[in-house]
């Protein structure tokens, strides 16, 4: 991508994300309906929505994704596994899933390569990409090294810094070390605090692929009111 990308370049690596709690169908046909006009990568949502998003997507070129484990990453592999298997079935191409954010500060890798594994397993056999989401903010450097390498090892297509539910979102930082830890092949998405072409384009100078952001129409510059669908979503809790 050029240094200045064109709103047409961003766009098509947006995630257009609603997350919060509170969501409605409303906003989610909303969301959507923006994808669908600007061409953005997907529409991001919990896996309640994804039968809605998926077949107001169709015909479309813009992909349905759903979050598993989120926000905070601590339920069991098998219920992770329940959530993608459920999320494919009903249209999701694409899973974000949360790590077990205790045991990549524990360092037990091998216990992170299972469970990513065992989800990329799921949505690998539905044809779909997996995002494995680090969670950076509550992470040491050494804990972010072990994850990004515990999910190249484990299939993952890419990693992400963040669900923006954590009291911290993407650092240029952290991407520049996630860019440097995996392979070519591994996308990197910055999540949480992307709000401005100006936040899009550091981040992907620091070597983002793809970002997750609420406020994708300030950032591609279509925006005629405060564009989050989801107004805490991508700024101060949730992407």
């Amino acid at each position: 991508m050029s240094a200045s990308p064109s709103p047409a370049e961003l766009a098509a690596i947006i995630d257009h994300t609603v997350l919060k709690p509170d969501t409605d169908e409303q906003t989610v046909r909303r969301v959507v309906a923006e994808a669908r006009e600007h061409g953005f990568a997907s529409v991001c949502v919990n896996p309640r929505w994804v039968p809605l998003v998926a077949s107001e997507l169709v015909g479309s070129e813009v992909r349905t994704c759903a979050v598993v484990g989120f926000p905070l990453g601590a339920t069991t592999t098998e219920t992770k596994v329940a959530e993608a298997e459920q999320a494919t079935a009903a249209g999701a191409e694409e899973i974000d899933m949360v790590i077990d954010i205790a045991d990549a500060e524990a360092g037990h890798r091998e216990a992170l390569e299972t469970q990513i594994g065992a989800i990329a397993a799921v949505v690998h056999e539905a044809g779909g990409l997996l995002k494995v989401i680090l969670e950076t903010a509550l992470l040491s450097d050494p804990a972010k090294e072990l994850a990004c390498r515990a999910a190249e090892a484990a299939g993952a297509d890419y990693v992400k810094t963040s669900t923006g539910f954590a009291g911290g979102g993407a650092t240029v930082e952290d991407v520049e070390l996630m860019s440097r830890l995996v392979a070519p092949r591994l996308g990197v998405k910055a999540s949480g605090g992307v709000r401005s072409r100006e936040d899009a384009e550091r981040f992907v100078a620091a070597g983002a692929t793809r970002l997750g952001a609420s406020s994708s129409l300030d950032i591609v510059g279509a925006a005629e009111r405060p564009s989050s669908a989801d107004p805490g979503a991508g700024s101060d809790g949730a992407y």
